[in-house]
């Protein structure tokens, strides 16, 4: 088990000027933490855990595993283990073979290396297949292979790089449980790579999300989702999305198609502070509600109803600054809006509003 610490850790790729795929990464992973690295494509989370594998320059900065500078050491002596998105088994081997192949080049003993991989099979649910080939296996149990064979090299950190993106969604969600608990019981520091915000969220202790090479902001996902740092942060933790929209300030609050919502006291004083008088209004659809008659609301133009069973997401437009704008709506799935129907919207918490500065993005 070992801490991990990027220090303002840097990858240039060539161009004119040179492409900074990560851009002064300053990270620490405690020892046993479950880290998920997130961010939409080209963000530079692989890029990032390619670094601290040795597979991937570091150009500025340094790579620290337990206290030890990795920066320059070659990937074979930098005691981790890595985990791909294909799963890379040898074709020719058996389960066990596969499982037990790098501990083979180690020249582990033999009855070392039966019971390492013994005990990872067992984890895995993977002992009856311990003598057949990769072909004769199912797509989500060649991962738990490729996982096991991480396993028994019992390494100080597991790198994961969206080892579940072959997997159809059913097997996702069994596959990144089994995942969970796998890591918690071996306590062995994680750094899990995706593009999927939901698994950030069901998995990481915490969740650091990447933009352009950049670290926006890292935290635990209820903060994450609660309290974002900024407007790209907000609209891309949550599904569906945080509704986010530039909206005029007045004395009383945000102005929504001739509603008025509150804004606290520290908000509007930031808002002054930074002399603005337009807002990005950052609403969840679970913080929006279909209102009563005669209350004050907007009027949304119903476009789409999607039943979830408990849910209904009701997505349409509202008129915001003389343009409709996209919003969506978590409605009671038993008496949804019709299609086209004009209905009256309203805050449904006042404490689940987010403001973020128009123009630099940042919360006030």
């Amino acid at each position: 088990m070992a801490e991990v610490s990027y220090r303002q850790a840097t990858r240039l790729y060539p161009g004119n000027p040179p492409v900074r795929a990560v851009d002064g990464l300053d990270l620490d992973i405690a020892d046993g933490e479950f880290l998920v690295l997130v961010g939409p494509s080209g963000s530079g989370k692989s890029t990032a855990l390619r670094m601290l594998a040795g597979l991937e320059d570091v150009d500025e900065g340094s790579i620290h595993i337990d206290g030890r500078d990795v920066t320059n050491v070659p990937p074979k002596d930098r005691d981790i283990a890595m985990v791909f998105q294909s799963y890379a088994l040898y074709p020719h081997m058996t389960v066990a073979e596969n499982m037990g192949f790098a501990l083979k080049l180690k020249r582990t003993s033999k009855s070392e290396i039966n019971r390492r991989v013994r005990e990872a099979a067992e984890m895995l649910d993977l002992t009856p297949y311990l003598d057949r080939k990769p072909k004769a296996l199912s797509g989500g149990q060649r991962q738990r292979v490729a996982m096991g064979r991480a396993i028994v090299r019992e390494p100080a950190v597991f790198l994961m790089d969206e080892p579940l993106s072959n997997l159809d969604a059913k097997l996702r969600v069994e596959t990144r449980a089994n995942i969970a608990a796998l890591q918690k019981r071996l306590a062995t520091t994680t750094i899990y790579v995706t593009h999927d915000q939901v698994e950030a969220m069901t998995m990481g202790h915490r969740v650091a999300v990447l933009k352009g090479g950049e670290l926006q902001q890292c935290d635990t996902p209820r903060n994450l989702y609660e309290r974002p740092k900024n407007a790209f942060v907000a609209g891309f933790i949550g599904s569906p999305a945080m509704n986010l929209k530039t909206v005029t300030l007045s004395a009383g609050g945000a102005q929504l198609d001739g509603l008025t919502v509150a804004l606290p006291r520290a908000t509007m004083t930031a808002a002054q502070e930074a002399n603005v008088d337009t807002i990005t209004l950052g609403l969840r659809p679970e913080s929006l509600r279909l209102a009563g008659e005669g209350e004050p609301a907007a009027k949304l133009t119903v476009e789409l109803v999607e039943e979830l069973g408990a849910d209904a997401y009701v997505h349409g437009s509202i008129r915001v600054n003389g343009q409709d704008e996209r919003f969506v709506v978590r409605g009671d799935a038993r008496r949804p809006p019709r299609l086209g129907e004009t209905v009256p919207v309203a805050i449904a918490d006042g404490d689940e509003v987010h403001a973020f500065h128009p123009e630099t993005g940042e919360r006030l």
